[in-house]
């Protein structure tokens, strides 16, 4: 069951959401069988609405497009030059279009779809940053992410041979969006903490 008291809660019933979050998971949860991916996007949920907050966004916005930016992974893993353009489809009616198409720019390299606005950088950084925090937790003596420093993300970072899947360039749009590096992994540390239960860190 997931943690209904770490933060996110659901999303504000406001006149552009058609999906509440326990429907959003549902939807997530028909379409994602892999723990490990689901886990993912619920970490990217978490991140991206902490960036929201820190950005005075719209949290709810842009935590469901976190929660909902891999929908489409399985079914794309074979032909991953559909990855967000399948997704278009099955949200089509079910999300916001600022969704929809933040979830297409972060393939933007087979989507074609450029990565503009805030919310789609944000989802990006928030996207490749999540693997780094992950992977730092997981070289941790408690294998947990609590106990994971601003300065152990950051020496991570650096290191191009750690964590080689989370792209450094995706997680220096932060920089776009007017937050510094170190700002961003304090930023995303704490939003990863928020569901340290459900990702079992």
């Amino acid at each position: 069951m997931l943690n209904t008291a770490i933060g996110i809660g659901d999303f504000q019933q406001t006149r552009w959401l058609a999906l509440n979050r326990d429907e959003a998971v549902e939807l997530v949860r028909s379409n994602v069988e892999r723990q490990s991916v689901f886990r993912h996007m619920l970490a990217v949920e978490a991140i991206m609405k902490a960036l929201a907050e820190y950005l005075r966004e719209d949290a709810s916005l842009w935590a469901m497009t976190g929660l909902l930016h891999d929908i489409d992974y399985e079914k794309t893993a074979d032909d991953f030059e559909k990855h967000g353009v399948l997704a278009r489809k099955m949200l089509k009616g079910k999300a916001p279009e600022q969704v929809v198409r933040a979830i297409e720019a972060h393939n933007c390299e087979h989507s074609g779809v450029k990565p503009e606005t805030s919310l789609e950088k944000g989802l990006l950084a928030s996207d490749a940053v999540s693997g780094l925090v992950i992977a730092c937790a997981l070289v941790m003596p408690s294998r947990k992410v609590k106990d994971v420093k601003v300065k152990t993300v950051r020496k991570k970072f650096k290191d191009k041979d750690f964590a080689r899947g989370a792209d450094r360039e995706r997680i220096a749009l932060c920089e776009e969006l007017g937050v510094q590096k170190d700002k961003f992994f304090e930023i995303s540390l704490r939003g990863v903490q928020t569901v340290s239960q459900d990702l079992g860190i």
